[in-house]
């Protein structure tokens, strides 16, 4: 298993630490005389696995190491860590439900999309507004988690939150316009000539059986 891979998996692995981490409300310890808050212990966590996902791509282009595997994992453990990081939001009440419900739904909306598209042989690539979707995601979930200790964050952290449904939703809008009429087209086409060739072999079935037919009456 290469590096990419491992920081991958990593950043899976984060995700229960990050739940466990955000929801302890009233975990407070000391540490080099600084008071850490279950929110701080939260925000360290959830950027270190940002980082894993900015680290994993870069390492896997750069050293040529990108596998089926990794290209697997990666939207997944995306996917985990940010609809972890917002539903435990909603849990501590520092952001609404349906912001998060939007959220998540476009998440699974897309990945639907991208798997119509790749049996379709389509592949979707992160578009550069999916880019600063998931970068502005970064920034609004941290900002959410830093206002429980500094509540003068709290209305920059609700336009953050603004900013990612407004760019998931746009971003979610340009994926399907670019690529649901393409995949609908490729999809039909090929429906169109599985039926066409199970319509000949039923009819080159027929004619064989037709024609043993014939042999056999000719015999007899």
């Amino acid at each position: 298993m290469n590096l990419p891979n491992v920081l991958t998996l990593l950043r899976i692995f984060f995700v229960p630490l990050l739940v466990a981490a955000l929801v302890q409300e009233n975990l407070r310890f000391e540490w080099n005389g600084v008071t850490v808050t279950n929110q701080m212990l939260a925000l360290a966590i959830f950027l270190a696995a940002a980082a894993t996902d900015l680290l994993d791509g870069y390492i896997a282009r750069r050293w040529g190491q990108i596998t089926t595997v990794g290209t697997l994992l990666d939207p997944i453990a995306d996917k985990l860590l940010v609809s972890a990081a917002l539903i435990s939001l909603v849990q501590v009440r520092l952001m609404p439900g349906w912001m998060a419900i939007l959220i998540i739904g476009r998440e699974f909306a897309i990945s639907g999309l991208r798997s119509i598209a790749a049996s379709a042989g389509y592949t979707i690539a992160a578009s550069d507004l999916g880019k600063t979707k998931m970068v502005a995601q970064v920034i609004a979930i941290s900002l959410a988690m830093t206002s429980k200790d500094v509540p003068e964050l709290a209305p920059m952290a609700h336009v953050a939150m603004w900013t990612v449904v407004f760019f998931s939703v746009l971003s979610a809008a340009m994926y399907f316009r670019k690529f649901w009429r393409k995949v609908d087209d490729r999809i039909k086409l090929r429906r169109r000539k599985e039926l066409l060739a199970d319509e000949r072999r039923r009819r080159k079935e027929a004619r064989l059986a037709g024609m043993a037919g014939a042999r056999t009456t000719e015999v007899r």
